[in-house]
């Protein structure tokens, strides 16, 4: 891959010291191109919350090296000073619940991230807008979350997640709580959205209704990851 979005090397994750020490992640190495999505799938307690954590700047690794985009994050330390507006602009998350700001409207839940990074407030509207528009819920622009459907409120937070064109979106188990037809409807539009905004974007999940819609798939287990070729159904 010509182009960086994320690239994980020999990435190592250990709790504790000594006789009780656990390594929850091993060396673990990861690609994912612009406008790629790939799946990151493991049994519970395999490290994919560990690395989801470590990826997002959540938790400190122990050792190895991250690059987001052409910026090289993290080298056996981090090389960040400010890691809340690293996740605030350069990482974009999607979780299983939406958890959108029940008092504010749908433009400005979207809107207050580049608010926050100093962006003036009718520039954020316009890009929450854009973003709406894309992901075909701009009629629902003024409306308040609780007046959103379900599906609704997940598109809502996709573009939440683009909001700041991070290069990376970390998406964690997003379909869940989803019927089969809303899963492959969530996560086509993670597909296109990351090709339109040339977007890395890293899935954690379990659905089974969505493991055939990669291309690519790392699996997890032990804190050890391997690559395979995925089915990629539905998405060319």
């Amino acid at each position: 891959m010509a182009a960086t979005g994320i690239r994980i090397e020999r990435l190592s994750k250990r709790y504790g010291s000594g006789d009780t020490a656990v390594l929850a992640l091993k060396d673990v190495n990861m690609q994912v191109a612009p406008g790629e999505v790939v799946g990151l799938i493991g049994p519970s307690g395999s490290g994919k919350s560990t690395l989801l954590k470590s990826l997002g700047a959540v938790i400190d690794p122990s050792a190895g090296r991250m690059q987001l985009g052409d910026e090289v994050i993290f080298d056996d330390g981090w090389k960040v000073r400010d890691l809340r507006a690293l996740r605030r602009d350069k990482i974009g998350f999607v979780f299983q619940a939406p958890y959108l700001i029940p008092f504010l409207d749908v433009t400005d839940n979207v809107a207050l991230l580049p608010m926050l990074a100093g962006m003036r407030n009718d520039a954020a509207r316009a890009r929450a807008l854009e973003l709406l528009t894309a992901l075909d819920v701009q009629h629902r622009a003024r409306a308040m979350p609780s007046q959103l459907s379900g599906g609704e409120q997940q598109r809502v937070a996709i573009a939440r997640g683009l909001v700041n064109r991070p290069p990376v979106i970390l998406a964690d188990e997003p379909t869940a709580p989803l019927d089969s037809e809303r899963a492959l409807a969530v996560i086509r539009l993670l597909n296109d959205m990351a090709q339109r905004f040339q977007t890395a974007v890293i899935v954690v999940t379990h659905d089974e209704k969505i493991i055939p819609t990669f291309k690519r798939i790392y699996h997890i287990r032990d804190g050890v990851t391997f690559e395979e070729a995925g089915e990629g159904r539905g998405f060319d």
